[in-house]
């Protein structure tokens, strides 16, 4: 079997725990997802990935600082489109990559065609 990248493994690994966490799914059963208390601002499970592979997935909570330039609200706001600015850079990023990609192949098959003429 081939192994799974572990960008895909931790993915499908946080999905579930949030999926157990906050979306009350009816379908998952409960008692296979338990939480251990680590210390006082962690959780954790052990679940087994796509590999096969048991993992150990923390889940913490972090309390952000009291801002005198914004409320809680506004500092939750920007950290939220902080992220999905990063995103669609990333995205922008990957579009950019796969065109450059294709215009790359285009012309190194537009080369070869040129030499094999050439060689007749």
């Amino acid at each position: 079997m081939a192994k799974v990248s572990k960008a895909i493994v931790d993915k499908d690994l946080r999905n579930a725990v949030f999926s157990v966490l906050f979306e009350k799914d009816e379908g998952l059963d409960a008692t296979e997802y338990t939480f251990t208390k680590i210390n006082d601002r962690q959780y954790g499970i052990i679940l087994v990935d796509a590999n096969g592979e048991h993992r150990y997935i923390r889940i913490g909570a972090i309390v952000a600082e009291e801002r005198e330039d914004m409320t809680a609200e506004e500092l939750m706001q920007s950290e939220i489109d902080k992220y999905n600015a990063a995103q669609e850079a990333k995205a922008e990023k990957a579009k950019k990559k796969e065109a450059k990609i294709a215009k790359d192949k285009a012309r190194r098959e537009a080369e070869a065609k040129a030499k094999e003429s050439e060689e007749v």
